[in-house]
C-alpha cells in the first residue's frame, strides 16, 4: 500500500426493507450469510486483507447482534493503534439520527479528525466480493483527484439495475456522468456491449471528504446519500475517477470468482448468492486461502453425518453444511446449513438456505426456502411446496417462489 495513512469507515447502519423478514430483528449488515458468516465480514475482511488497520463502522438499525459481533469477531491486537470499532450514531449534530449515509459520515467527523488520516476509504457493508483496496488506494492518489469510485462491468441489458458510471472519451479513468438506473446508457469504449456499475466503494482525499459531506449538510433539498448526492457533486466539479474492478488483482482468486460482486439487498439476490457457493467450481469461492474471509470461530464440534435408526444413509449433494450441524439419514440437496443445524430421519432440504440451531423433523420437507436462525420444522410439515399455505401461516413468499419463514417460527404439519 501507498505510503499514506488509510482510514476505514464502513456504513452499516442500513435497515434491510428489501430483505424481510431476516431483518426484523437484526441490522443488514449482520444476517448470516454462507452457514457461518455475517454480511459484514466480506467488506472487512477486503479491508484487512488490503492491510488496513484503523476501521470504524457506523451502525443504526436494531444494531445489537451486529455491534456484538464486531467486538467479538474483530478484535485486533491494539498495538500500533490497530482497531475495528463499532460507532453508533453519537447525535454530536443535535437530537436526530443518521439521514443517510452522508449525513452518517458528517455526524461522525470527530473519528476522521482524531486520527486525521491522508486517505478515507468508505465502503458498504452488504455486498458479497473480493477486492484488494491496496490497488485502488494506489490509483487514487496517482490520479489526484478528490475520490474515486469503484465500479464492476455490467451487461448492457443490467443497466438499469446500478448506478451506472459514463466515463470521459478521452480519459476513461475520470467519470463524466453519474446515471442512476439508466434506459439508455452508453457502451464503454473497449466494450460496447458493457457499463461500469458502481460497486459503493469510495476513495477520498480527507480534505475533499470532509468538504464535501460539510457542504451537503447545508442543503436542505438534499437526500444526504452518498451515492446520490456526495458522488455526483464530485462528478460535476470534475473530481471524480473510477477505478474499473477489471484491474483488481486478488492473491487467489480463480477465473470463475476474480470479478464476482453480488449486491444481496432482495431475498433473491440473497438466495442466488447462496446458489453460487454451493457447486464444485463455485461462482464465488470461500476457499482462497490467500485472501480469506474471516469470521467468528464458534466453539463448535465438527458436522456430522449418521445412518437413522432403521440404518438409512441419507445423501447430500452440492451442498454446505457448517460446524454442529447433525444430518440423520436425510436428503440434502443445493443447500446451505448453518452452525448447529439439525435434520433428521426422512427429511427433505433441497434449494434451501438453513440459519444456525434450525431443526428439521423426521419425514419434513422444505424446498426453495430460507429458514431463519431457531426455526423448527415439525415432523410431515412441508415447507416452500404449496405457497399458498405459506402464506396463509404468515410467511413471506416472493414473486420468484422463495419461502422466508421468520426468526423462532414453527412449522406444523
Amino acid at each position: 500500500m501507498a505510503s499514506k495513512k488509510i482510514f476505514g469507515i464502513v456504513l452499516a447502519g442500513g435497515e434491510g426493507k428489501r430483505l424481510m423478514p431476516l431483518t426484523a430483528d437484526r441490522a443488514k449488515p449482520a444476517v448470516p450469510f454462507g452457514g457461518t458468516y455475517r454480511l459484514i465480514d466480506f467488506a472487512l475482511s477486503n479491508l484487512i486483507n488490503s492491510g488496513m488497520t484503523q476501521i470504524v463502522v457506523l451502525t443504526q438499525y436494531k444494531s445489537h447482534s451486529l455491534d456484538r459481533h464486531v467486538a467479538e469477531t474483530w478484535r485486533l491486537s491494539g498495538l500500533l493503534n490497530s482497531y475495528v470499532a463499532s460507532v453508533p450514531a453519537q447525535q454530536r449534530l443535535g437530537k436526530r439520527w443518521y439521514t443517510g449515509s452522508a449525513d452518517a459520515i458528517l455526524q461522525s467527523l470527530n473519528l476522521i479528525n482524531d486520527e486525521k488520516p491522508d486517505i478515507v476509504v468508505v465502503v458498504g457493508a452488504d455486498h458479497v466480493y473480493r477486492m484488494d483496496f491496496s490497488q485502488m488506494i494506489d490509483a487514487h492518489i496517482k490520479s489526484g483527484l478528490g475520490v474515486t469510485v469503484a465500479a464492476i462491468r455490467q451487461p448492457m441489458a443490467l443497466a438499469d439495475q446500478f448506478g451506472v458510471i459514463q466515463v470521459d472519451d478521452d480519459n476513461p479513468e475520470v467519470i463524466a456522468e453519474f446515471l442512476e438506473k439508466p434506459k439508455n446508457a452508453k457502451g464503454l469504449p473497449d466494450s460496447p456491449g458493457e457499463v461500469l456499475a458502481s460497486m459503493g466503494n469510495y476513495v477520498f482525499t480527507t480534505e475533499a471528504l470532509i468538504d464535501a459531506v460539510r457542504r451537503d449538510g447545508d442543503l436542505p433539498s438534499s437526500n444526504h446519500d452518498m451515492g446520490g448526492d456526495i458522488i455526483p457533486a464530485f462528478v460535476a466539479s470534475g473530481d471524480a475517477g473510477v477505478y474499473d474492478l477489471n484491474r483488481n488483482e486478488v492473491p487467489g482468486a480463480s477465473d470463475r470468482d476474480r470479478f464476482y460482486w453480488r449486491d444481496v439487498g432482495t431475498i433473491e439476490s440473497f438466495f442466488e448468492a447462496h446458489q453460487d457457493l454451493i457447486a464444485a467450481l463455485p461462482v464465488f469461492n470461500l476457499y482462497n486461502r490467500s485472501w480469506p474471509i474471516f469470521t467468528q470461530q464458534l466453539n463448535s464440534p465438527p458436522a456430522k453425518f449418521v445412518r437413522d435408526a432403521l440404518g438409512n444413509n441419507g445423501t447430500m449433494v452440492d451442498s454446505i453444511v457448517s460446524l454442529g450441524s447433525l444430518i440423520s439419514g436425510a436428503r440434502i440437496e443445493r443447500s446451505v446449513l448453518g452452525a448447529w443445524s439439525t435434520i433428521e430421519s426422512g427429511a427433505v432440504v433441497t434449494d434451501s438456505v438453513l440459519f444456525d440451531r434450525t431443526r428439521v423433523y423426521p419425514n419434513a420437507v422444505v424446498s426453495r426456502a430460507i429458514l431463519d436462525k431457531n426455526v423448527v420444522v415439525e415432523e410431515g410439515a412441508r415447507v416452500g411446496i404449496d405457497h399458498e399455505l405459506d402464506r396463509s401461516r404468515g410467511f413471506t413468499v416472493t414473486d420468484t417462489g422463495i419461502t422466508v419463514v421468520g426468526k423462532g417460527e414453527r412449522v406444523s404439519a
